[in-house]
């Protein structure tokens, strides 16, 4: 069992957890979170969400971002410049569309999240740049 900072239990689900979790999911949730999509921009329902609260993975439930470290990027998906916990996000290369970027993906289901850019703001300079169908919001939280 793998324990991140913030307590939550990062151990990547088991193939008979993903089958279930997967099986409620909309097509377009698959192509984002299972096939590396991306969502058309300026369209996610989470993108001028406001409230205060928490966003956790849409298929495992694992928080990944605080509503206090989102920002408006102009970019047309929700922004933040730093994760809950930097345990909670896995980084990978990614090099189609003939560029390389840092893919963002969750380290416990493995789902894609978006990508992660160097032009944010302070204090970390990070532009965390995801698609509102691979998260859930949490009021309050």
């Amino acid at each position: 069992m793998s324990i991140s900072a913030a307590g939550y239990d990062l151990t990547p689900l088991t193939k008979d957890q993903m089958d279930e979790k997967t099986q409620t999911l909309t097509a377009e949730e698959k192509r984002v979170l299972l096939d590396h999509g991306t969502e058309a921009p300026f369209c996610g329902t989470l993108l001028d969400n406001k409230k205060v609260g928490v966003y956790h993975c849409r298929l495992c439930d694992l928080p990944l971002f605080r509503s206090a470290d989102k920002f408006d990027s102009g970019t047309g998906w929700p922004s933040f410049f730093q994760p809950y916990d930097p345990e909670h996000i896995r980084y990978l290369e990614d090099s189609t569309l003939g560029m390389t970027r840092t893919e963002v993906r969750c380290p416990r289901c493995d789902s894609h999240l978006g990508h992660v850019f160097p032009d944010g703001p302070p204090p970390t300079g990070q532009r965390y740049c995801l698609n509102s169908i691979a998260m859930v919001f949490e009021e309050g939280a």
